[in-house]
């Protein structure tokens, strides 16, 4: 049966891209693709929020969407059938319909671009053509390192995505990332071949758009948000955006005003354009808690650069009580399971106040936080995410600020659940609350 369901989705695959094909060589929509292994969503977030502010019609992909079947799936503004075969034939049919009959399509498209596997990127390229390609950050330790041979190759195939861009388009690069770096010399020489113009974006003064004076604001004594400033050709712009508090959830703000310079927009309108931005659930977000609590709720999922600045930002913030921190396991990281699972621990003895660990992998952050000094007796080790949220609940106090991080299969947005002042809004607030994953 597992080669009968494999055959049916290489088909559905197939018939899927197919159809996207179809609908844009009718349309000709222009193409943002994102890539990379940290931050894909928020920045396609941003990007949209700039974008949409000025051009009649822009649309986004859906929540993640970003694999073979998600790709497609975005194009033809489809949802996802899951495992109902009746659904992807219903599918299947609107994208014939788009592709056959007039309708009003978007002028741009921002798609998010994912690599959970080799040639996953690569396949993108003989069939997408982009108008900007966005590469986000590739860390050392990314996700998914265990389904490459090495780093490189993973790098590789992120790499992959410079492919797709047309000639005379555009490339927009965390400059802050040496492997990032590292590519663009690289393929410098290819882009002033095609005229491909390149902009780079971060915290160094040597990017084109570059970020400072970044500051957490505070209303009520509790953190709001962020104040900060961005350079671009010569001239300073004030930013102010609520409910950010991660300095490193400014990479998405600027990736996407990059994207706006490359397109001639003005730095003052896309600030405004971004008033409304907010990052994706899961992702660092703020949420009330139950007792007077404060949530910071990066559930979505984890890597080890990812971990490392979400407890930055965590103990950054200022914290009437204690400072709380709920980490679940980090995947498909291979031999360097331990390693950075010890890491994680190390970081977390010198930013929190309580620990507590979810699943397998996380016993080793607290073994190394133990090894670091950190009281045993404000540690709690659980198997899985609801029974660590039923007893949090009773560790709470007024004023603590609780941290809640893990991998997307540790569904830690289910202690989040457990722990949050208005459960009622569950749906908005928190990631994975489709019922297919409800049902999980």
């Amino acid at each position: 049966m597992a080669w009968i369901k494999k055959i049916i989705r290489a088909l559905l695959v197939q018939l899927l891209i197919f159809e996207a094909r179809l609908v844009l060589g009718r349309y000709q929509p222009r193409l943002v693709g994102v890539a990379g292994s940290v931050g894909k969503t928020s920045a396609k977030d941003a990007i949209y929020a700039v974008l949409r502010h000025t051009f009649h019609h822009v649309r986004k992909s859906e929540k993640s969407f970003n694999s073979e079947i998600g790709v497609p799936l975005s194009i033809l503004n489809q949802p996802n059938a899951w495992g109902r075969p009746v659904d992807w034939l219903r599918n299947l049919g609107a994208g014939l319909v788009l592709a056959m009959f007039p309708r009003d399509y978007p002028e741009w498209l921002v798609l998010e671009i994912g690599a959970d596997r080799p040639g996953d990127i690569r396949q993108f390229t003989r069939w997408l053509k982009l108008e900007i390609a966005v590469l986000t950050s590739l860390p050392d330790l990314p996700v998914h390192l265990e389904f490459f041979p090495s780093l490189e190759a993973l790098v590789e195939e992120k790499l992959s995505l410079f492919e797709a861009v047309k000639s005379g388009g555009a490339v927009v690069l965390n400059g802050d990332d040496k492997i990032i770096l590292a590519a663009k010399e690289k393929w410098s020489k290819k882009f002033n071949e095609r005229a491909i113009k390149l902009l780079t974006y971060g915290f160094g003064v040597s990017n084109d758009l570059y970020i400072h004076d970044e500051r957490i604001y505070y209303e009520k004594e509790r953190p709001a948000g962020l104040i900060f400033k961005i350079d671009h050709a010569g001239r300073t712009v004030p930013f102010r955006l609520q409910g950010l508090v991660g300095r490193h959830q400014l990479y998405a703000v600027v990736s996407a005003l990059a994207v706006g310079a490359i397109l001639g927009l003005n730095l003052v309108e896309m600030a405004e354009a971004l008033v409304s931005y907010e990052s994706p659930p899961g992702r660092l977000r703020l949420l009330p808690g139950i007792k007077d609590t404060l949530i910071l709720d990066d559930s979505y999922n984890a890597s080890p650069t990812a971990m490392t600045e979400a407890l930055i930002t965590f103990k950054t913030i200022e914290a009437k009580g204690r400072r709380i921190a709920v980490l679940g396991d980090m995947l498909e990281l291979g031999e360097k399971t331990i390693s950075a699972h010890r890491q994680a621990g190390i970081e977390t003895a010198a930013s929190a106040d309580f620990l507590i660990t979810i699943g397998v992998r996380a016993k080793f952050i607290a073994e190394a936080a133990a090894e670091q000094s950190f009281k045993k007796e404000n540690m709690r080790h659980f198997d899985e995410a609801r029974e660590a949220g039923e007893a949090i609940e009773h560790l709470l106090a007024p004023g603590d600020l609780v941290l809640v991080k893990g991998s997307q299969s540790m569904r830690l947005e289910r202690v989040v659940e457990e722990i949050m002042a208005e459960p009622e809004k569950k749906g908005e607030l928190l990631c994975r609350q489709e019922p297919e994953w409800q049902e999980r």
